[in-house]
């Protein structure tokens, strides 16, 4: 069994690899991946990946721990191809993938600081439409007694942990739609700024050069938006807060 030399930080080695394990028409498929990425693929957060990235060796195996590799005809019956990156998408999608006890409590930290990131930054606190701090966040989560399955996708472990902390701390998820006319001399470096904070609903570019837009970004956002619009303009922006959305 040989190991891809490391080209780069990027890719995964055997060292840090889990076995991702898969059965079908009583035959047994290993391969060696990448914990983060497999979880990631499995649960939909990334469609596509490099080849190296994913995987440590680009074999499919009946065995990887003894390197036993599964035959070419074996991968055609089952899977319908002899694709190496194919076939392990699909035993990644399929499988149990195996981590260890460390791994899994370091990929549960790392998803307990993304649920807490993102509730921080999406969410607000209705009484105050102030954003709620992360300290108070993991607070009311630790409060909750909230358990990080690291085997679940962010978005399902946001969904759960803000039913759990809102009976601990008042918490509200909304939208906001600016109007915002920026000056002709700042228009052109300032639209990719803005269109990657919001999203872009409707844009005008005037005669005179200004360019105009209605941007729906997080409420939670909105004093930092401003702080955006207001840098990229030289404070000469004009805004405008046209409504707020629940969702």
């Amino acid at each position: 069994m040989r190991e891809r030399k490391k080209r780069s930080d990027l890719l995964v080695t055997l060292d840090d690899a889990v076995i991702v394990r898969y059965k079908s028409h009583g035959k047994k498929f290993e391969i060696y991946a990448d914990p983060d990425l497999s979880l990631s693929l499995r649960n939909g957060e990334v469609e596509d990946l490099d080849l190296d990235k994913l995987l440590a060796v680009e074999e499919i195996f009946e065995d990887a721990q003894t390197g036993k590799k599964v035959s070419e005809n074996s991968l055609k019956e089952i899977f319908g191809t002899e694709d190496v990156y194919a076939v392990a998408k699909e035993i990644i999608h399929k499988g149990e993938v195996n981590l260890t006890t460390k791994q899994r409590k370091e990929m549960r930290e790392k998803k307990r600081r993304q649920v807490v990131s993102l509730i921080a930054r999406d969410a607000i606190n209705p009484q105050t439409k102030t954003p709620h701090p992360p300290s108070r966040i993991e607070r009311a989560m630790e409060e909750a007694k909230i358990n990080i399955d690291p085997m679940k996708s962010t978005d399902l472990l946001v969904k759960e942990a803000v039913k759990a902390i809102r009976p601990i701390i008042p918490i509200k998820f909304e939208n906001i739609r600016v109007a915002i006319r920026i000056p002709a001399e700042y228009a052109g470096k300032s639209y990719g700024e803005i269109n990657n904070f919001g999203k872009i609903l409707k844009e005008e570019w005037r005669n005179d050069g200004s360019w105009v837009a209605v941007v729906e970004t997080s409420a939670a956002l909105q004093s930092d938006f401003y702080g955006l619009v207001n840098k990229l303009s030289n404070g000469e922006a004009e805004t405008k807060l046209l409504k707020r959305l629940e969702r």
